[in-house]
């Protein structure tokens, strides 16, 4: 398999002095197409940052993170800009949908960005917003629909197209069980058809759905397990 994401010993530090703090400390890490990676940790161990820095929305403060052998801090804004509307799909905690534009809208955007016509643009939103299950939703407005919908809306605009790498912040915080396994179910089958998918959980159960878990502590990865964890965790989540 090849690694769509590879970060290679690195570290990321935020302020300076007495205010510094470490949120990740010379890791490397890799995810492969066809691979959904589940990363865990208690809060603050640098799960949310190693998306952000896989993402392109920061970069880090030493060592490299490439996506498809690009290094994403070499780019520069505008070529991570680029990467973000073409190749990776980034689900946020806190959805990040434009309230001024309609669900298939915004699913729509980042595809018109990057010089698709209306149209097209359009149809490819509708079928991503029908593979989430909200295609009746298309013309609502994010305040018009629940937090579970616009959750969808958000994992929509994330799988669009063809994705090679897909980044979700807790994609089922917002939904009810049900639904958040039909989402990882989703993911589940994106990573099947060749993408590469990191997955940040608490939650056992949804971890059991990756092939592979990553476990953080203090920025630092302190397990990285195969299937066999994988199991385990399954076995963990039945139990629940």
């Amino acid at each position: 398999m090849s690694a769509v994401l590879r970060l290679d010993d690195v570290t990321r530090v935020h302020g300076s002095g007495p205010t510094e703090v470490h949120a990740l400390r010379g890791i490397s890490f890799a995810a492969h197409a066809g691979e959904l990676v589940a990363v865990m940790g208690p809060s603050g161990s640098g799960k949310s940052t190693l998306l952000t820095l896989a993402g392109g929305l920061d970069t880090p403060t030493t060592g490299t993170v490439t996506v498809e052998d690009a290094d994403l801090a070499a780019l520069g804004n505008v070529g991570r800009a680029r990467m973000r509307r073409t190749s990776i799909g980034y689900v946020f905690q806190d959805f990040n949908l434009i309230p001024a534009l309609t669900a298939a809208e915004n699913v729509a955007l980042p595809r018109e960005l990057d010089g698709e016509r209306r149209g097209p643009a359009l149809r490819a939103a509708l079928a991503a917003l029908e593979e989430v299950g909200i295609a009746d939703l298309a013309e609502r407005f994010p305040d018009e629909m629940s937090g579970g919908q616009q959750q969808r809306v958000a994992i929509a605009r994330a799988v669009v197209g063809e994705r090679r790498l897909i980044l979700a912040d807790e994609p089922t915080g917002a939904l009810d069980t049900d639904t958040g396994e039909e989402i990882l179910r989703l993911l589940r089958l994106r990573c099947d058809a060749g993408a590469a998918g990191v997955l940040v959980t608490h939650e056992a159960r949804h971890a059991a759905w990756a092939d592979r878990v990553v476990f953080l502590r203090d920025g630092v990865v302190v397990d990285e397990s195969g299937a066999d964890r994988v199991e385990a965790l399954l076995d963990e989540g039945a139990r629940r």
